[in-house]
């Protein structure tokens, strides 16, 4: 299906403070994952595949490292003469700021949006990977006759609660009757997904009628008062979906992909997750080597013991080495000796020849980039 009547914006900074260590040099929408994505591909190419022709990205702060991965936009088909992929970073007008919610970060698009000529618009955060057929959401909001769709799981909300989390009730026909903010209520509630899509002309009285207010926020300062006069309806993902809330979730998130059945899920041959081309060499592995239950990117050099990680490109595990439970980013350098387990490193970090790192299930220990240990 081919929808050309809508345009996508994603935000790629809204759950940074989740995971402050990995977006130290980097945005949550560019944190790595699976062996050899970003969080943002998978919302990209969601809306690529379900023909969004038109995607803004409006980036806050620390976005040098999502621009390289994002380029022109050439592996999501992207460069176009009419729409294709926008990246708007903080003071791009002379009149906007850092925003602190959604409300403020529109605003500052609002002439924009304007101009565009897409009927809907899809906003979508990029703390959650996931198989969202979006031509499907689009399709439901549009036979529902509602203001606005917004997208939830069945799920538990994360304990203990570190940020903004949207919950909802819905009547028998799946219209939202209450949001809740940060909901302290324990068990399955439902749980938005970030993913919300309305009317263009709409969003934007919306914004313009809300800036004035000085309401920064789309769910709780707009469309949680506003329920008795606009028609907000649920629509209900029930695939597979990595949410990350901090570190350990997103080591959890990541072991989750050596089962095959998951990786099934999450990347449908339907629905391709499309991401940066890297012209690398395939894997070598050494002739006494050994690895199990892994995921390996190209560019690694597999000299050492390796069992159950996820390893994204051009890592090197020495001879002597033995890494189990790990999830190695980038260019990271295990040394003939060293012992590392329940481990995540960032980009380009050398453990050093004899050392030993151990972390446990509970808590994963952390490397940050560049480091040298």
């Amino acid at each position: 299906m081919v929808n050309i009547n809508a345009l996508g914006l994603i935000f790629p900074n809204t759950y940074d403070e989740l995971v402050p260590q990995l977006v130290k040099h980097r945005t949550m929408a560019s944190v790595p994952f699976g062996g050899r994505y970003r969080m943002i591909d998978f919302t990209l190419s969601g809306m690529v595949n379900a023909g969004i022709e038109n995607v803004t990205v409006i980036a806050k702060k620390n976005y040098h490292s999502l621009m390289d991965h994002l380029g022109s936009g050439r592996e999501w088909d992207l460069v176009r003469k009419r729409g294709g992929l926008n990246i708007v970073p903080p003071y791009a007008q002379s009149q906007s700021k850092v925003y602190h919610g959604r409300v403020e970060a529109l605003y500052s698009i609002v002439n924009f949006l304007a101009e565009q000529k897409e009927k809907y618009v899809v906003i979508s955060d990029c703390n959650v990977a996931s198989d969202l057929n979006f031509a499907h959401l689009i399709d439901a909001h549009v036979k529902s006759g509602a203001n606005v769709t917004m997208v939830y799981e069945r799920a538990e909300i994360a304990k203990p609660i570190t940020t903004d989390n949207y919950t909802f009730t819905m009547d028998d026909a799946g219209r939202v009757t209450e949001i809740r903010w940060n909901d302290y209520r324990m068990g399955v509630q439902n749980l938005s997904m970030g993913v919300i899509v309305m009317d263009r002309e709409e969003l934007i009285a919306m914004v313009k009628d809300a800036a004035v207010q000085n309401r920064m926020y789309l769910e709780r300062d707009i469309l949680g008062p506003s329920l008795k006069i606009l028609h907000v309806q649920g629509y209900e993902y029930s695939g597979y979906r990595a949410r990350i809330y901090d570190i350990k979730s997103y080591f959890d998130e990541n072991m989750r992909l050596l089962c095959p059945e998951n990786v099934a899920q999450l990347f449908p041959t339907e629905r391709p997750v499309y991401t940066k081309v890297r012209d690398e060499a395939p894997v070598r592995y050494a002739m006494d080597c050994q690895v199990h239950r892994c995921i390996v990117a190209d560019g690694c050099i597999i000299e050492g013991e390796v069992e159950n990680c996820v390893l994204f490109r051009g890592v090197k595990v020495s001879k002597g080495a033995k890494v189990k439970n790990c999830v190695l980013m980038q260019g990271t350098t295990v040394e003939p000796g060293v012992t590392l387990d329940y481990i995540v490193t960032d980009k380009n970090v050398t453990i050093t020849a004899d050392k030993h790192l151990r972390g446990n299930e509970s808590f994963p220990v952390y490397v940050e980039k560049n480091t040298v240990v």
